[in-house]
């Protein structure tokens, strides 16, 4: 028997982010599950360095690699659509739910309580050890989106500038040091060029 569950991972690829938007650079899942992924474990690291924490980083980027898995069979939904009404939301999650359970039914039986709580968190209980970490990694997805923003601002596209400030006002309604510290030390890179990163460096 075949079991389709990473061939339908590695399409994510092909499922592009930010439609509705004019973009400079297409984007795709697949690489934003990485950079989630990435973001994800320096909050934590932030957090337990900085901050006196005890966060699983390596958890965290397990569950930010399939906090979009979903998407692969309902695509990325703009969150202005998404988010337009109640019932639209309600929708979408039950899309969701259906699609997550389709894809734990593609692995093998022995695996599939492993999946089960990467792919459908919200029927997991609620104080599985994972709850705290999924905190982080919508943090890290939120704050990729502002990065995504920043950067296409910087090369003049000013179709982001809006978004640029909701999610700006949104991760700072957090109230989490390690955003807070990452957009102090480490979000101002992404406005630079490249010369400007390597004059910085030097100096």
């Amino acid at each position: 028997m075949s079991y389709h569950f990473p061939a339908y991972m590695y399409r994510l690829r092909n499922i592009d982010r930010w439609s509705l938007m004019r973009s400079t650079a297409r984007e795709n899942v697949a690489e934003h599950s990485f950079q989630v992924a990435l973001l994800a474990h320096l909050l934590c690291e932030i957090g337990n360095r900085s901050f006196g924490k005890q966060l699983n980083a390596e958890r965290a980027v397990t569950i930010a690699l399939f906090h979009d898995a979903t998407e692969v069979f309902t695509g990325d939904i703009p969150t202005p659509v998404k988010h337009h009404n109640a019932r639209l939301l309600s929708n979408f999650r039950e899309m969701e739910n259906i699609a997550a359970e389709r894809l734990v039914s593609m692995v093998p039986d022995q695996l599939k309580d492993i999946y089960e709580h990467l792919l459908e968190p919200a029927r997991q209980d609620d104080h599985h050890e994972d709850k705290l970490l999924h905190q982080y990694v919508k943090a890290a997805d939120s704050l990729d989106a502002y990065l995504k923003c920043a950067w296409e601002l910087t090369v003049g596209n000013r179709e982001f500038a809006a978004a640029k400030q909701q999610l700006l006002d949104k991760l700072q309604s957090l109230q989490m040091p390690e955003v807070d510290f990452f957009l102090q030390h480490f979000a101002p890179s992404f406005e630079m060029t490249l010369d400007e990163m390597s004059k910085d460096t030097e100096e």
